[in-house]
């Protein structure tokens, strides 16, 4: 027994021990929850539904609100169990931040079942010390804020192994960037709580969501590879790497969800609408097609030389993109000289920016038409859209200076 133990920790499994090392935890998990269920739904025929109230007044985006009592019901027994013999709260804490720092360390190492459950056990015991705390009349300010800080360590301990152990991959890029979407989800929620707006209830990809992903996506991982890569000694973990590109995708879409909301809330009128990018993004690709026909028409039609034919598309593109965003992408009026001033300068700095942008991908060794389209989107969300909305085609060509001014952190 102890001689198993150790190889499920140092990782020289067979093929089926691997299988069974991984999918011997979640095998747990679905029966305590499969049997949880049916007293579960026992108990809702006999006495009625179950309504935690914690769970009423958190957040009801991501899972359902029906998933969230269910899940706060078959924990009851284990709080309250902690409660009635005085476990102090702050130290199931830093019992979380242990595992997750082992959570960490194992997938550093390529032990990813081991570390995928030590995260899950991390985030059901992140679960526990604030309803310990609560139930006991131990919740403090200096408890909370412990908790908050820890549990970004948490978060990050897990996607940090990933990271190291896909240091020489491709896979670090979404490891980076799910570490980073997981950080700003609740740092846009408490900043706009800070501003008296509430975003508990804003996006799907909140912390339970992201733990359970992350927590069961690389745990059974293993599986995957003992039929995909059953010889290789530092397997790729694909399911691993679907997860964490989901969670980088999804974490982010969360990000901007709540940036949206806390806009909206904040910005009044000035709120921007999410169809106007989408008529802008419309607008330059016409503009883009009509600068490639005329080119293309010169170059092939009437033999004029390549740099005449790509000035005279690029004058024709950005003519159809100036009046399209006139007319319809924004419904602009106002005098047009002022706005082809604007415009053009805009139009260069587009142009500047995104030659810069794919220069230093091409340091990076990335192929072109992806630096090419990862450019442009970067430099419409941040340059060309914004300031065609609020410098280009906006009714007055500044703002007061007499407008109130957010502060920054």
């Amino acid at each position: 027994m102890t001689e198993n133990i150790g190889h499920w920790f140092v990782g020289r499994l067979s093929g089926m021990e691997r299988v069974f090392s991984a999918a011997g935890p979640a095998l747990l998990l679905i029966a305590y929850f499969g049997l949880a269920a049916l007293a579960y739904y026992a108990r809702r025929w006999w006495r009625g539904p179950f309504h935690d109230e914690e769970m009423d007044q958190r957040a009801s985006g991501g899972l359902s609100l029906g998933l969230r009592h269910f899940f706060a019901w078959t924990m009851r027994p284990w709080w309250t169990g902690l409660a009635r013999v005085g476990f102090p709260p702050n130290a199931i804490t830093s019992l979380s931040f242990a595992f997750a720092l082992a959570a960490g360390l194992g997938a550093a190492a390529g032990r990813f079942a081991l570390g995928g459950w030590l995260f899950v056990m991390a985030g059901a015991l992140d679960f526990l010390d604030g309803r310990v705390a609560r139930s006991t009349g131990r919740s403090t300010l200096g408890g909370a804020a412990l908790d908050s800080v820890l549990d970004r360590y948490v978060e990050s301990a897990l996607i940090a192994g990933l990271a190291w152990y896909y240091r020489h991959d491709w896979v670090l890029v979404p490891c980076l960037l799910a570490l980073t979407g997981s950080l700003l989800v609740p740092y846009v929620r408490a900043r706009g709580e800070s501003l008296g707006v509430s975003l508990k209830d804003v996006g799907f990809m909140q912390r339970p969501e992201r733990v359970l992903l992350l927590g069961a996506g690389t745990a059974l991982s293993p599986i995957v590879e003992v039929f995909a890569a059953p010889l290789d000694p530092h397997p790729p973990h694909r399911l691993a790497i679907a997860t964490v590109v989901i969670l980088a995708i999804t974490s982010h879409a969360t990000v901007l969800q709540r940036l949206y909301q806390l806009i909206r809330a904040l910005g009044g009128d000035r709120a921007p609408s999410l169809a106007q990018p989408l008529r802008v993004a419309t607008t330059t690709a016409l503009a883009t097609v009509a600068d490639f026909a005329v080119a293309s028409a010169l170059v092939y039609t009437l033999r004029e030389h390549a740099a005449v034919a790509t000035v005279a598309g690029c004058m024709v593109g950005a003519l159809v993109s100036f009046v399209l965003a006139r007319i319809w992408a924004f419904e602009s009026g106002g005098a047009w000289l002022p706005q082809i001033g604007r415009y053009a300068f805009v139009s260069i700095g587009t142009a500047a920016l995104n030659g810069g942008g794919v220069a230093l991908l091409a340091m990076l060794n990335a192929p072109f038409l992806l630096a090419w389209w990862l450019t442009r989107a970067i430099v419409f969300a941040t340059w060309s859209y914004p300031l065609q909305r609020d410098f280009v085609f906006t009714g007055a060509a500044h703002i007061s200076a007499e407008a109130p001014v957010a502060s920054r952190p």
